[in-house]
């Protein structure tokens, strides 16, 4: 059956969110918490499994829940249809910084392989499922690059990424390092592989993790220049770690802000 084909217009810098134009009867699909507003006339429909035309019966719609189970995502997906007889339009938001990337999955044969956190929504039609890596080295040792998400049909379907955005065509035997959590997307023809950094003390004091994503062409990647994963080790990092107090600003400056304010409180005892 054929997918819904979607108008859309991607807005914003930093944080980006990307406005979908449905036609009557036509239908997104989004994910959990994505959705940023939506026009009057659009109804809302939570569906078991990833709502796709594809699925038929219950076994089928509970196949697609438990593969979206094992991604860490939602059992249920949220459909957004254009009840009324006019165009309306309906926007998701992405859910940190970054940058949204449409792709045209009749452009990429038909399968997109994506980080399990990347997809944002599509148009109804395309198809959510899990692709596990073959290699043991991936399973054992790949972190966020073992189960990723894949994509399948021929419509739209939009993904997110954190920071800059970095499109490379890699030629048939070209061969590119990676750190795991900077994959975002990759054509199904990339190689996908897990290797070792080399020294036990770069391994142990680089700060780079003790494995690498390698990643062999022929074949389309999309890389990420702020993974989640990175994002969420920095801020908890520069959190206060006793009971809510800061560890910037010398002692002096707390001691001279801390009288300042008893002064400032007390009413000023100069008489």
């Amino acid at each position: 059956m054929a997918m819904d084909v979607v108008d859309y217009e991607i807005k914003g810098a930093e944080m980006q969110y990307v406005e979908v134009e449905l036609d009557p009867g036509e239908a997104a699909i989004g994910e959990a918490g994505s959705m940023m507003f939506m026009d009057a006339g659009i109804g809302m429909d939570t569906v078991f499994g990833d709502g796709s035309k594809s699925q038929g019966g219950f076994f089928g719609k509970l196949l697609g829940a438990g593969k979206r189970l094992v991604t860490g995502e939602s059992l249920f997906t949220t459909i957004y249809t254009n009840e009324a007889n006019v165009k309306r339009r309906i926007a998701f938001a992405s859910p940190y910084p970054g940058k949204i990337m449409a792709m045209d999955l009749s452009r990429l044969g038909g399968t997109l392989i994506c980080q399990k956190d990347a997809f944002l929504c599509a148009a109804r039609g395309v198809s959510l499922g899990i692709a596990l890596q073959q290699k043991l080295s991936v399973g054992f040792f790949g972190g966020e690059g073992f189960i990723m998400q894949k994509l399948e049909g021929d419509g739209l379907a939009f993904v997110h990424a954190g920071g800059t955005v970095v499109k490379r065509e890699l030629q048939p035997g070209e061969t590119l390092l990676v750190d795991t959590g900077c994959v975002v997307a990759y054509t199904p023809n990339v190689s996908f592989e897990i290797q070792y950094v080399g020294k036990i003390k770069t391994a142990l004091f680089g700060g780079e993790g003790l494995f690498f994503a390698k990643l062999t062409g022929p074949g389309t990647i999309w890389l990420q220049s702020l993974p989640l994963s990175r994002l969420a080790s920095r801020i908890f990092a520069a959190a206060p770690q006793r009971g809510g107090a800061r560890e910037e600003g010398s002692v002096l400056g707390g001691v001279a802000a801390g009288g300042l304010l008893g002064g400032i409180l007390g009413g000023g005892d100069d008489e």
